[in-house]
Parts: C-alpha cells; sequence; structure tokens
C-alpha cells in the first residue's frame, strides 16, 4: 500500500464510519463512495491499517505495563514473606515455646495463602458467555481466507491480532452485519467495552440481522463493564425475555444473582 495517501481529507468521516457514528443514510452514502472513488478506497485501507497497527502496540505496551504491576506485587509478596520469617525467628529466641512456634508457622501460612493465592475472577468475568466464534467448517471460510485467520487468532486469544486481521476484509466479502459483530466481540474480549458497544449497538438495532439477539446480549454485558449497571440491567432484561435468543438463559442468570452494580 503506497505511503504517500493523504488521509487529512477524509480523516473525520474515515473515523465517524469506522466508530459506527454515521447515521444510516450517512453510512449508506459513505459506502456508496467507496465502490465508485479509488482515492477513498485507498485512503479506507491506510486508515484500517493504522489502526489496526495503534491497536496492536496499544495491546503490547498494556502487557507489558501488567507484566511490570505483576513483577511489582510478587516483589512485595516475597518482602512479606521474608518479614513474617523473619518474625519466627526472631520469636523463637525470644520465647523458645514449641506452641508459640507452632502458632506463628500456622500464621506464616494462612498469610502466605492469602498473598500468592491468585486474584479472584471479577463478577462480570464469572457471568459472560463469550462467543464461540466461526468454526473452521463454515463454509464462509472457504473464499474469505483472512476470515479463517481471524478466528483462528481469537479462539487463541490474540484478540489485537484478530482484530487487525477482521479490519482488512470489506463488507463486500462479508456482511456488515458480521462485521460489525466481530468487531464488538474483539474488543471486548480486550477489555475494551466502552469501544465496543457502538459495533454492537448497530447490530442489535438491525432486526433483520441474524446476529441481533446475540449482539443485544454482548451490548449489555459490555454496558455492565464499562459501569452502566442501570442500562445493563435494561437490556439484559430484554434479552431473558426473547425465548428464541441463545442467551436467554445466561441472561436470566445473571438477572437472577442480582450482581450487576454490585462489585
Amino acid at each position: 500500500m503506497p505511503s504517500s495517501i493523504d488521509l487529512r481529507p477524509y480523516l473525520d468521516d474515515l473515523e465517524r464510519f469506522s466508530d459506527g457514528q454515521m447515521t444510516l443514510a450517512e453510512q449508506d452514502a459513505f459506502e456508496e463512495r467507496l465502490v465508485h472513488d479509488a482515492d477513498l478506497q485507498q485512503a479506507y485501507l491506510a486508515y484500517q491499517q493504522l489502526t489496526a497497527d495503534l491497536r496492536w502496540v496499544a495491546g503490547h505496551e498494556t502487557l507489558r505495563l501488567r507484566l511490570l504491576n505483576l513483577d511489582k506485587t510478587l516483589d512485595e509478596r516475597e518482602a512479606a514473606l521474608i518479614r513474617i520469617k523473619e518474625d519466627i525467628r526472631r520469636r523463637r529466641t525470644r520465647w523458645g515455646g514449641g506452641i508459640v512456634i507452632a502458632a506463628l508457622v500456622v500464621l506464616a501460612a494462612a498469610l502466605a495463602y492469602l498473598l500468592l493465592r491468585p486474584a479472584p475472577t471479577t463478577t462480570w468475568a464469572r457471568y459472560y458467555v463469550p462467543d464461540p466464534g466461526l468454526t473452521d467448517s463454515a463454509r464462509l471460510f472457504v473464499r474469505r481466507p483472512l476470515l479463517a485467520e481471524a478466528m483462528h487468532q481469537y479462539r487463541h486469544q490474540q484478540y489485537p491480532a484478530a482484530l487487525r486481521v477482521l479490519r482488512r476484509l470489506s463488507t463486500d466479502r462479508l456482511g456488515q452485519d458480521t462485521l460489525l459483530y466481530f468487531n464488538g466481540i474483539f474488543l471486548l474480549q480486550q477489555g475494551q467495552a466502552v469501544q465496543a458497544r457502538p459495533y454492537l449497538q448497530r447490530v442489535s438495532e438491525q432486526s433483520e440481522s441474524d446476529l441481533a439477539g446475540k449482539a443485544l446480549y454482548h451490548l449489555s454485558m459490555a454496558t455492565w463493564r464499562a459501569g452502566q449497571p442501570t442500562e445493563a440491567r435494561k437490556l439484559l432484561t430484554q434479552v431473558a425475555a426473547d425465548s428464541l435468543n441463545p442467551y436467554q438463559k445466561a441472561a436470566q442468570q445473571v438477572l437472577r444473582a442480582k450482581v450487576i452494580g454490585k462489585e
């Protein structure tokens, strides 16, 4: 792809289209321009590649920060254990009592368990039912190797890579509702619930789409994760009342548990 493409004349429209901020009329007009305007097509491809690369870099930076925080936590836990052992040694020297030593050993073991046990799973993660993605046997993959690669990366939890590949697909190769849906799913699995919501909302509003019901469930969970419990409950109630929604039981379980907003 030429590196000399000037995105500035198209940047506002490209951002609004990619973020799902256009009205249906604006979106239709933009897609019509994409078909006939070669310069816009090149700008769109360049923008998709640029945003995908930025998300890939951001994902690696997030991982680096998480690893740094993990190292810090482990250092703190190790220091705490050293202090416990030193305290036991001092008390053993001071008192020399077997009962006291035994009690301190038990205390040390209990503290070590509290310090070293895995962090508890968030309430949201315990109740969220992820989309399994399209399977390798799907006929969609026959002429869509990029889609197959995106789903492979997704199933292996390589979400930034999956999103980058997915955004290289065009709507003439795959239904727009499918592209929007999996954009939202991949973003949600990356922890970007706020960014995922516009994609999922657009699909949930397309009553003729087979993905509308599923999108509504994931939208409700994204809304919960984004810290909007009232709106999340409202959306989940719609899912729970729809006998045709494959996530009806999952939504009912969350509502019965009354866990939204109590994290």
